[in-house]
């Protein structure tokens, strides 16, 4: 890292963020407040009903504590490249650190909805910029040929966290207060924020960067902010709400969708002919970037959508608590711990296209697997599923990650970054409402089916009652004959949706995977020029 002099590849090791310091150290350093904020973003999920019960309220408008987080991260994330430029990449990670830990604190003490939604609210605002500096530096500071393994440490939290998220927030809901799901940020971040200011340097290059922009005078795009808030705010409440809101035949639904779709084209126009845009979209007309966005979109979907899929479908058809069915994901975790750096290693040594493709059918696979399981499935059976998926999320995120700064200025990777993570983040609040929008309706069709041959015309249901009615009477059950066959009709058509469900996500892996084949063939590590203009 010593040598300041841009390098064949186009890597320039003035921009570094280790200075002096071990590289890999910085990469520890700058993964916790990250990991902290992709944590936080499924582990209060399972806390709802014990936030709901212990602020008065109802289940329904408990989920706003979720929506608003997600509402201010979708704002944010895609500015938070242009906020690094201006501010200075070191001072901003800070001030995000500092503020997603005042934030949870705030939320750990709140007395009432009001103050923990405006606390959640600040807490997506902080967290929103941790994840894409944390990659801008990343790739600032190794050369390409190291990328893959820089990025694998990346790949852990960005995959890890949100699988340990339902199960940690399950044993602390459980063994403690819904209080500590937030406060337990508190020291995480005041830890954070030390480290980062001691070790973590802020390269002369860039700190010159900085001082040419506040010298011509700093522009800032009013407009493209307001179309960035109102496009990605608006679509993110849609996405979250609309099917609590029955979609299309709600008022507020339509008015938030209107908004959203108006906005976001209004985006597109305008930060493709500005001179100094918020978010730069001019980067999309390089391919292999545009490309590298549309996976990484696919992944996000497919993780963050499964990630929530399983252990429902582990609640609500095998009856496990909520701490036991994030215990299902553990082992996938521990498989993505596994390959991590095998992917990493690989990114650097193979043509990326040949780590992403079969990845992608790897992840068609489990999903296939997942569509054959039963409603009497063991913990094992469950767990291996999801095993089978982890193997190959590190052979997504790691490649992608890495190949996306190919053939773009170095001084773009704050943006990229930026794009990056909404491409993750979007595809992920996609994911999670067209499923569960998918598996409301699969559930009432399996229902209607099953319904149908119930009926004193079909022998097996007239011989199912009577022996029904005499097991019930033995035992002395106050559950009717009916009222247990009704059950058992709901757990069947519950468990057939979500089998739908999975092999709906199957279908689309394999619709999009021939997109890895836009990209130019290289390794992630480049080769030379990778960041040239």
């Amino acid at each position: 890292m010593a040598s300041a002099a841009k390098r064949a590849d186009g890597w320039d090791p003035s921009r570094s963020a280790a200075g002096s310091y071990n590289p890999w150290m910085i990469v520890a350093l700058i993964s916790i407040p990250t990991f902290m904020e992709v944590l936080d973003t499924s582990i209060a999920n399972v806390s709802l009903d014990h936030i709901a019960g212990g602020l008065s309220i109802s289940s329904d408008q408990a989920t706003w504590v979720l929506t608003s987080y997600l509402v201010a991260n979708a704002i944010v994330i895609p500015i938070s490249g242009w906020l690094s430029d201006v501010i200075g990449r070191k001072r901003y990670f800070m001030i995000s650190i500092a503020l997603f830990t005042i934030s949870s604190l705030i939320c750990g003490l709140s007395p009432n909805l009001s103050t923990l939604v405006i606390a959640r609210v600040l807490q997506g605002i902080g967290g929103g910029g941790l994840a894409p500096v944390e990659q801008s530096m990343l790739a600032d500071t190794f050369p390409p040929s190291k990328r893959g393994m820089a990025f694998a440490a990346f790949a852990i939290v960005v995959v890890v966290g949100p699988v340990l998220g339902p199960t940690l927030g399950g044993y602390i809901t459980e063994t403690w207060t819904w209080h500590w799901v937030f406060l337990i940020n508190v020291p995480i971040g005041i830890l954070s924020l030390f480290l980062v200011n001691l070790f973590v340097d802020e390269p002369d290059t860039i700190k010159k960067d900085r001082d040419k922009l506040l010298k011509r005078g700093i522009r800032i795009d009013y407009i493209g902010v307001l179309l960035v808030a109102l496009g990605l705010g608006f679509l993110e409440v849609t996405l979250d709400r609309g099917q609590r809101e029955d979609w299309f035949s709600s008022g507020f639904i339509i008015a938030t969708a209107t908004i959203a779709v108006i906005s976001l084209i209004g985006l597109v126009l305008w930060e493709t002919h500005t001179d100094e845009p918020v978010v730069d979209l001019k980067l999309l007309r390089n391919r292999n970037f545009s490309a590298t966005l549309l996976v990484m979109g696919l992944t996000g979907m497919i993780l963050f959508s499964t990630t929530q899929l399983i252990p429902q479908m582990l609640q609500q058809v095998i009856g496990y608590t909520s701490f036991d069915a994030g215990l299902a994901l553990t082992a996938g975790g521990i498989a993505t711990l596994v390959m991590v750096p095998v992917a990493g290693r690989l990114s650097g040594a193979v043509d990326v296209r040949m780590l992403l493709f079969p990845a992608l059918l790897g992840q068609a696979f489990a999903l296939w697997n997942m569509s054959h399981l039963s409603a009497d499935i063991s913990f094992a059976d469950a767990a291996i599923a999801r095993l089978y998926q982890s193997m190959f999320l590190p052979f997504l995120f790691v490649p992608l990650n890495a190949v996306a700064y190919a053939g773009l200025p170095q001084n773009k990777t704050a943006q990229a970054s930026s794009l990056l993570n909404v491409a993750r983040n979007l595809g992920g609040t996609i994911g999670i409402s067209s499923s569960q929008s998918m598996l409301a309706n699969a559930m009432q069709r399996h229902q209607t089916e099953l319904v149908q041959g119930l009926n004193p015309l079909n022998f097996n249901y007239s011989e199912w009652l009577a022996k029904a009615q005499n097991a019930v009477g033995s035992v002395g059950d106050t559950m009717t004959p009916l009222a247990l066959l009704y059950s058992q009709v709901q757990r069947q058509a519950s468990m057939l949706a979500f089998l739908d469900v999975f092999r709906s996500l199957m279908i689309i892996v394999l619709i999009v995977s021939p997109a890895v084949f836009l990209m130019k063939p290289s390794k992630s590590g480049g080769g030379g020029g990778g960041m040239a203009h």
